[in-house]
């Protein structure tokens, strides 16, 4: 059986693909994310996985898709530690890396800063 190629899978592979062909973009993307090192233990440890990721190319290909999204969620996260409010990048981080999500756009941990998320998304009156 072969693999499916519909427009996620070739994204993803195209960017494994630029990968190998520019292997420095990931030393790149990694000082990037490391830049939070240390602000914030889910990170940290998505960090770690993601690395440990791309060692397996037996089956990176089969895993294309999963790789792509988490280098881009370490990628915002790190972002979101660094340059956001603290409310949002513990919010991200939480349910994005800390694994406590559920399948509805939005669903965040108890804890989560709701009062400043929220005020924050607000529009201004006045």
């Amino acid at each position: 059986m072969g693999r499916w190629e519909g427009s996620g899978n070739v994204a993803a592979l195209d960017v494994l693909r630029a990968v190998v062909r520019e292997p420095q973009t990931l030393d790149a993307f990694f000082t990037e994310v490391e830049l939070a090192s240390g602000a914030d233990a889910r990170l940290d440890a998505a960090v770690r996985r993601v690395k440990d990721s791309l060692t397996d190319v037996a089956t990176i290909e089969l895993r294309a898709r999963r790789v792509v999204e988490d280098l881009a969620l370490v990628l915002q996260a790190s972002l979101l530690v660094r340059h956001g409010h603290p409310a949002v990048g513990d919010a991200f981080c939480a349910s994005r890396l800390g694994g406590d999500w559920g399948h509805a756009y939005g669903t965040l941990p108890p804890g989560s800063d709701f009062g400043t998320i929220i005020e924050r998304a607000a529009p201004k009156t006045g």
